[in-house]
């Protein structure tokens, strides 16, 4: 079951564990789930639905990705991606990005987002990186003070070249 953490949130129990296929679904549901995403994930069709099934088997398979989602109850609750990358900047210095963070409706500001955060830092420091990165939209206002919270510094400015 790829289990990876069991998360003190009190009842009902949460497990982290590795995506599977089968979470796809549910997974694309989070990521469609507020304002940036509803425009841009969803599953409408069977094509949308193989197009993140071929994105999930790519990041399956390649050991520099961890696809992690929150569960309880056999529902998954929450999401988050971590990889690692690794550089010549920084003395060689490897680092993790993480994506994708996405907590249900239901689960909000329950201690959730910042148990699986804490748990993907724990991660990385495990696999020895140095830095823990993320970016997260200029318009998502809470989640920036949400990520100052827990140590994230506005260090850098992040640019997009849409192809």
């Amino acid at each position: 079951m790829d289990v990876l953490a069991q998360l003190d949130l009190g009842s009902p129990s949460v497990r982290l564990r590795r995506a599977r296929a089968a979470d796809v679904p549910a997974v694309v549901g989070l990521l469609a789930d507020d304002l940036l995403g509803a425009g841009r994930d969803s599953v409408r069709t069977a094509a949308d639905l193989a197009a993140y099934e071929q994105a999930f088997a790519l990041i399956d398979r390649d050991p520099a990705h961890l696809l992690v989602v929150a569960e309880t109850d056999g529902a998954v609750i929450g999401t988050l991606q971590l990889t690692f990358l690794p550089g010549l900047a920084r003395r060689g210095m490897l680092r993790a990005q993480i994506e994708a963070v996405r907590v249900a409706a239901a689960w909000r500001r329950r201690g959730l987002g910042s148990a699986i955060l804490c748990w993907a830092i724990g991660e990385a420091r495990r696999r020895g990186c140095g830095l823990v990165q993320l970016t997260t939209d200029k318009s998502r206002g809470e989640a920036h003070r949400f990520y100052a919270e827990l140590g994230f510094v506005a260090s850098h400015e992040g640019l997009k070249l849409t192809l």
